[in-house]
């Protein structure tokens, strides 16, 4: 075999393994360890320490702009401001509202930003993930902010605790992929934690998901929750994962993505990590 011949082999068996073993790191709420949660700071500095996606929360206000913020008020990112009820106010009457200072002084005087200004910052061949916290009135308006966006298909991920909501996507924007939700629940009565993997995956397949959004409850997932998901095609993602020996259980796990506030150090956690070799293979997901 020729040098040319080694060094392609060489190249697609890198390529082969990044697929199987490459998950994305996101960057919860942008690096929200250093920066305020859910603004441009946050964003911009996940993208400067090499995160692969950014996830963000998003309400509609009253005259049906979508906005970067997780409560439904902003009482607990603006405080000693007057509290405003995302629903009820305006864009306009959203101007003004710091909500830097509660992080750090130097962070003073920082904006709601957009959906439209939070898609702004995610680079070519990067990703974000829109959480949505509201309900299905936020569709029709979702559909336009992507269509005005620059960024392609492949690059947004919905993700959404409402499977109501993730079935409305997936009719309204097949062409996105749009995951479900769930955390867990420890049910003392009968010692089980809720929901069971059959729920999920019953959740899942009614709500035509492409995949799952999971908290990272190591009780819960373990390899045969991780193959109940794969074997009807399902993706893997987990959430929000801050320690690092929990990043490298997610990692051999093969998850599709990491969610964390330290994006930078599970980065580096995910680079250096080499997880055993076994009969997986990357999740394939067809339009459902």
């Amino acid at each position: 075999m020729n040098l040319k011949l080694v060094l392609l082999s060489a190249f697609f068996m890198l390529i082969s393994v990044h697929q199987i073993y490459g998950q994305s790191i996101v960057a919860h709420r942008g690096s929200s360890y250093e920066a305020p949660e859910n603004t441009l700071s946050a964003f911009n500095l996940a993208w400067e320490q090499g995160a692969d996606a950014i996830e963000g929360d998003f309400h509609l206000t009253a005259d049906h702009q979508i906005v970067c913020i997780h409560d439904r008020t902003t009482e607990r990112t603006a405080p000693e401001q007057p509290i405003r009820n995302i629903a009820d106010v305006s864009f306009a009457e959203l101007n003004g509202v710091d909500v830097g200072s509660w992080k750090s002084p130097q962070f003073k005087g920082e904006p709601i930003p957009t959906l439209a200004n939070v898609l702004a910052t995610v680079p070519d061949k990067k990703k974000i993930f829109v959480e949505i916290k509201c309900g299905v009135e936020i569709v029709p308006h979702l559909v336009k902010s992507l269509a005005d966006s620059k960024l392609n298909e492949n690059q947004v991920v919905i993700i959404s605790f409402s499977k109501d909501f993730v079935q409305a996507v997936r009719n309204a924007l097949p062409q996105h992929k749009c995951n479900w939700l769930t955390g867990y629940k420890d049910d003392n009565a009968e010692k089980e934690w809720r929901p069971s993997n059959q729920v999920v995956l019953e959740a899942l397949k009614k709500a035509a998901a492409t995949g799952l959004g999971s908290q990272f409850n190591q009780q819960v997932i373990g390899q045969p929750f991780v193959d109940s998901l794969r074997k009807p095609g399902f993706e893997f993602h987990v959430w929000k994962v801050d320690d690092p020996a929990e990043m490298k259980a997610a990692i051999n796990l093969e998850v599709d993505s990491i969610t964390t506030n330290r994006p930078d150090i599970a980065k580096e956690i995910r680079d250096q990590t080499k997880p055993e070799l076994n009969n997986h293979s990357p999740s394939k997901i067809e339009k459902q």
